[in-house]
């Protein structure tokens, strides 16, 4: 994102740098709710780990994963830094439990979007016209500007809460897949799970190296879908 508008910085470097700060602002806010909400679910279900390791709190610096942060500034999507987790706590229900932890990190960036929708509907916000991923999009207006933060964050919100959701280990769509699928299902698709960030980052860099376009057809009609539903 921030890399793709590179040619604004010499147009207009105020902006530039103004949009970089918005963007920045909303990723840590987002990245931080979202491995939060992990930690909280993880620990009301009886598992302390999290808890232990100082990840539940809403301190951006304990949840923040440089690659995955980059990741989001360069190709649009990325991940926070993976809140720890001992299945053994849960027990018989294993399975279950962490599927729900798992989906408490893409629930609560699809309810920080909502929220921030909201405000968009209720006319406390308002909406930029011309776009919310381009610095030129920037003006001087406090309301104008404001706007644009929230549009930025909600729309950020939506990207991890979808890319999140595929299932492919290490992402929570993994997890919540395992939950959901029929027992004898979940064991043979355990086995596929070391696969998984190897499909994953092949997708990725097939995507920032040769514009395939993967991760926009897989998440595109979700999140044009959601935003339309939004706003």
């Amino acid at each position: 994102m921030i890399f793709r508008n590179l040619d604004v910085l010499s147009q207009d470097p105020g902006a530039f740098l103004l949009f970089t700060v918005f963007l920045l602002t909303a990723l840590v806010a987002s990245l931080t709710v979202h491995e939060f909400s992990h930690a909280l679910v993880a620990t009301s279900l009886g598992d302390d780990t999290a808890k232990r390791l100082g990840r539940l709190s809403l301190d951006p610096r304990v949840h923040l994963d440089p690659t995955g942060s980059l990741m989001i500034l360069l190709a649009g999507f990325g991940w926070g830094k993976p809140v720890p987790v001992n299945p053994r706590t849960f027990g018989a229900n294993a399975l279950k439990s962490m599927m729900f932890v798992a989906a408490a990190g893409p629930v609560s960036n699809f309810l920080m979007a909502f929220s921030i929708g909201f405000l968009f509907k209720a006319g406390i916000l308002d909406w930029p016209n011309i776009g919310i991923l381009t610095p030129q999009s920037l003006d001087t207006s406090p309301s104008v500007l404001l706007g644009q933060l929230f549009a930025i964050a909600l729309f950020l919100n939506l990207v991890l809460g979808v890319f999140n959701l595929i299932p492919l280990a290490p992402l929570d769509g993994s997890k919540v897949a395992l939950g959901l699928l029929p027992r004898e299902l979940a064991i043979s698709y355990m086995r596929l799970e070391p696969y998984g960030p190897g499909i994953l980052m092949g997708i990725i860099m097939l995507d920032i190296f040769a514009n395939t376009g993967i991760i926009a057809w897989i998440l595109g009609p979700p999140i044009n879908t959601l935003g339309k539903l939004i706003i």
